[in-house]
């Protein structure tokens, strides 16, 4: 089993960087599906980016061009940099891992939260206009 645990959260102005980060132990991040999700208040829990075994990369239509995920297998972390940010990114950030997968997984599998067998406890942004 992975665990996991996120960093990097904070409060920062429109048009600001932060850079997220997720730890995780028990298990490697190489060999499935690591993504990351937000959860704003009010509002359901939703898809930000996810990076593959094969290392592909899918963001969400809001966030492309601006957040960008990597995974450093060395470490067994992976991050989300996240540049020009906006109010509407303020939200709890979470990171997930799903079992191991398959070398190369689609958009419909990165996409779906029920795809992620493990949660990390979560990070709070808050960008302020």
């Amino acid at each position: 089993q992975v665990q996991l645990a996120e960093s990097g959260g904070g409060l920062v102005q429109a048009g600001d960087s932060l850079r997220l980060s997720c730890a995780a132990s028990g298990r490697t991040l190489s060999d499935r599906v690591t993504g990351w999700f937000r959860q704003a208040p009010g509002k359901e829990r939703e898809f930000v980016a996810a990076i593959s075994r094969a290392g592909e990369k899918y963001y969400a239509d809001s966030v492309k061009g601006r957040f960008t995920i990597s995974r450093d297998n060395a470490k067994n972390t992976a991050s989300l940099q996240m540049n020009s940010l906006e109010p509407g990114d303020t939200a709890v950030y979470y990171c997930a891992a799903s079992p191991r997968t398959a070398f190369f997984a689609g958009r419909d599998y990165v996409t779906s939260q029920s795809s992620y067998a493990t949660w990390g406890q979560g990070t709070q942004v808050a960008v302020s206009s």
